[in-house]
């Protein structure tokens, strides 16, 4: 998601450091645990001749993994310009005829001017942005067929994580901030733009929803 209207501390968060530090740890591991159980789930659906569109892409991981599974397009839109660019280098050639988008800017704020996507998926996007209400809707208006995203369940060991995390920020003067948003709320939010959970599945300390339309069934 860039400097934007409603969270502008992502490009100072997610430097080009910081970026190129989760690129070696992909380049040496994989994808991390909560990008592993989105992407074991979104393979037990067809992919064939979809788009995705990619919120708080980061370096990419999505649109690398699911190069193979026969997507028409992808549309990476993430806040931070380091990881942007890291996305574009190593998304870019193994989309070389396909289309490949890459969009800088708050996607709650932007997301009316981006094309719609047959999956959308948002991984630990969630707990990094204030308006969880706002971001979903946006997620939900582009998406034809799936929204799935990985989030920090509701655990109260969790939220007094994440109370311990944003200290930190505050003491060190950085005004980025972590979120545990409401697992009962965002599924209200989605339940209202007419999807229904699909599938969940929780490890510590992620869990992973995937919503379809209910038009789909």
């Amino acid at each position: 998601m860039s400097c934007c209207a409603r969270y502008c501390v992502a490009e100072t968060q997610f430097d080009p450091k910081v970026a190129e530090r989760d690129l070696r740890r992909y380049q040496r591991h994989g994808p991390d645990g909560s990008t592993r159980m989105l992407l074991a789930e979104l393979r037990r659906w067809p992919l064939q001749g979809l788009r995705l569109l990619d919120v708080g892409s980061g370096i990419g991981v999505i649109a690398m993994e699911l190069a193979s599974a026969g997507l028409t397009a992808v549309t990476l839109a993430d806040a931070s310009p380091a990881y942007l660019e890291a996305a574009r280098r190593q998304v870019g050639p193994l989309y070389a005829s396909r289309p490949a988008q890459f969009v800088l800017g708050d996607f709650a704020a932007n997301a009316s001017t981006l094309p719609d996507a047959d999956v959308v998926t948002l991984d630990r996007v969630v707990c990094c942005y204030p308006d969880v209400d706002a971001l979903l809707r946006a997620a939900s208006m582009r998406a034809r067929q799936l929204v799935a995203f990985t989030y920090h369940p509701g655990r109260w060991y969790l939220h007094a994580a994440v109370a311990l995390e944003n200290f930190s920020y505050r003491v060190r003067s950085n005004p980025f901030r972590a979120f545990v948003h409401s697992p009962e709320r965002m599924a209200s939010v989605l339940g209202a733009a007419g999807f229904v959970r699909a599938a969940r599945r929780e490890t510590f300390p992620w869990a992973l929803d995937l919503y379809r339309r209910a038009s789909l069934a």
